[in-house]
């Protein structure tokens, strides 16, 4: 009898923000010889990975507060995974997730979405810590995780791209991958015009519940509203604007010193594993 081939599952656990999307979609469609489960499909996941038994299957999923949850329910099925995870500077990725938020239009000042003194903001200190992260994949899977940081992928893309396919065990062609961002940045001005504007028209912290139509248009209509908003900021001279920075430095530099021990155990982890 013919031993029927193990299935390898990788897995990207890509933290918001890290480059996860431009990830998804212009990088690891380009990976040679492997099922690919898009985030798109991931609902599907457990359906797409029995059908395609003894191949190797590489799933993505941007997830942020919610992935030990997430890790623990894929875990339970599929505790072999090996799983990949890129982390960003502590204070660069509050700074990237706050910004994330208004364009979204989540009326917090940056003080109430990220409070690193008191712990009351909408984001928690726990949620920005990245060794608890690497600990729940090292918790939840048998095997040990890449660990990877943006900031290498900002200064050689295709040596931190090598870093994944080796990992995984695949090929792909460099001539097909762009190095185009799939997003671009929202100016300053964009995003002060937007905090000031859903004060007055949006919740901090909406509620969808119902159908899955109806929440789908409710979002739908929300993110409309948003663009909307932050394109006619554009059309705003900038002398109306406040000179007032969205995010003030010496709160980054809190949160910079807050974070040190968590980022050099991260850097040391990936030292001695990687």
């Amino acid at each position: 009898m013919v031993e029927q081939q193990k299935t390898e599952l990788f897995f990207h656990v890509g933290l918001g923000k890290t480059a996860s999307t431009y990830l998804q979609n212009k990088v690891f469609t380009k990976f040679k010889d492997l099922v690919y489960i898009h985030p798109t499909s991931y609902r599907k996941y457990q359906k797409i990975i029995d059908s395609n038994i003894g191949k190797k299957i590489f799933i993505s999923r941007e997830m942020d507060r919610q992935l030990e949850r997430e890790v623990k329910k894929f875990a339970e099925k599929y505790p072999d995974t090996k799983a990949i995870l890129v982390l960003r500077s502590n204070e660069q990725w509050i700074v990237s997730q706050y910004r994330r938020f208004l364009k979204n239009g989540y009326p917090y000042t940056f003080k109430e979405f990220f409070d690193v003194e008191n712990d009351q903001g909408y984001w928690k200190i726990l949620d920005a810590a990245f060794y608890p992260k690497i600990e729940i994949l090292e918790k939840y899977f048998t095997q040990k995780p890449l660990v990877l940081f943006y900031e290498d992928m900002r200064k050689d893309t295709f040596g931190f791209i090598d870093k994944i396919a080796e990992y995984i065990g695949v090929e792909y062609d460099k001539k097909t991958i762009s190095l185009e961002p799939h997003h671009t940045s929202y100016e300053e001005k964009q995003l002060k015009v937007m905090l000031k504007v859903s004060k007055f028209i949006f919740t901090k912290d909406p509620k969808y519940t119902g159908s899955y139509f109806n929440t789908w248009i409710r979002r739908r209509s929300r993110m409309l509203l948003c663009y909307i908003i932050l394109y006619s900021a554009l059309l705003i001279p900038g002398f109306l604007i406040s000179k007032k920075p969205l995010i003030d430095n010496e709160e980054l530099l809190k949160i910079k010193k807050y974070y040190t021990d968590d980022w050099a155990r991260c850097v040391g982890w990936n030292s001695r594993n990687n």
